[in-house]
């Protein structure tokens, strides 16, 4: 995973503003960034949205690893103490990548920490942003059998077979500038309706080129690219995209009004 060790979080999320760029959702990978979070959230309490979650795909030392039980545990203690704070549990999920989750056991762990994230998630009637690389259908399958209404399936690169069974369950798909270099996701964005859709840059990664940090401002690529694979003009996807948003992440008017 691409690493940009940089500190200028304040002059993003200020150019970020400038761009006219609403609000961010930020999802965390695991508990060590919980606290640095919440802080920039309570610096821009209506503009920077916080979600906790533990992501499956954990990295030591820059060596990643699948997640286990361990690692969700210093977690729990700070989903409670900031329940009223978080919009969403995120990001969660399964990643069955063979190189690195090889075993059965594995994912079964991945599986027992992405359940104990979903129940959270239910108790306090928050919507979830999940990573499901490797395990579209899989995720999707699990999401419906433990009873998850409100979902966002980020980055998503299953087939589109997979996705509309999560269109059924009202489901949202949201896609990064990265998607403009791949041609298989064309014909699953043609599929999914554009009333499941929303946008998304998951920066600093996924932008659209590789090596290339990315921004919250480049919001505007896949809103363009979405446009031209469907046909229709950019300021449809960004309206109806936008009202995805906050229908799914409800607590985002409350923050916004702020």
């Amino acid at each position: 995973m691409q690493k940009w060790k940089v500190n200028d979080t304040e002059d993003i999320l200020k150019r970020s503003r400038e761009e006219g760029v609403r609000a961010i959702v930020s999802v965390t990978e695991h508990s060590g960034e919980f606290e640095r979070l919440i802080r920039l959230s309570e610096s821009y309490p209506d503009f920077l949205m916080p979600c906790f979650g533990v992501q499956p795909i954990q990295n030591d030392a820059d060596c990643p690893r699948s997640v286990t039980m361990k690692d969700l545990e210093p977690a729990l203690k700070w989903f409670e103490k900031h329940q009223n704070d978080l919009i969403a549990i995120g990001e969660i999920g399964l990643d069955f990548t063979p190189w690195l989750t090889p075993t059965a056991k594995e994912r079964e762990e991945q599986l027992k920490v992405l359940k104990l994230q979903l129940d959270f998630a239910k108790r306090l009637d928050l919507p979830v942003n999940v990573h499901s690389r490797s395990a579209g259908r899989q995720t999707i399958a699990f999401l419906k059998e433990q009873g998850v209404e409100k979902a966002l399936l980020h980055n998503f690169a299953g087939r589109p077979s997979a996705a509309l069974e999560g269109v059924k369950s009202g489901y949202y798909f949201s896609f990064p500038p990265a998607v403009t270099k791949n041609n298989q996701r064309e014909k699953l964005i043609r599929q999914i309706p554009l009333e499941n859709i929303c946008l998304e840059t998951d920066s600093p990664a996924l932008g659209p080129n590789r090596e290339e940090r990315n921004v919250p401002w480049n919001i505007r690529i896949p809103c363009e690219y979405i446009a031209r694979v469907k046909g229709i003009s950019p300021e449809t996807v960004c309206e109806v995209t936008t009202q995805n948003s906050l229908r799914l992440f409800q607590k985002m008017h409350h923050k916004l009004n702020k």
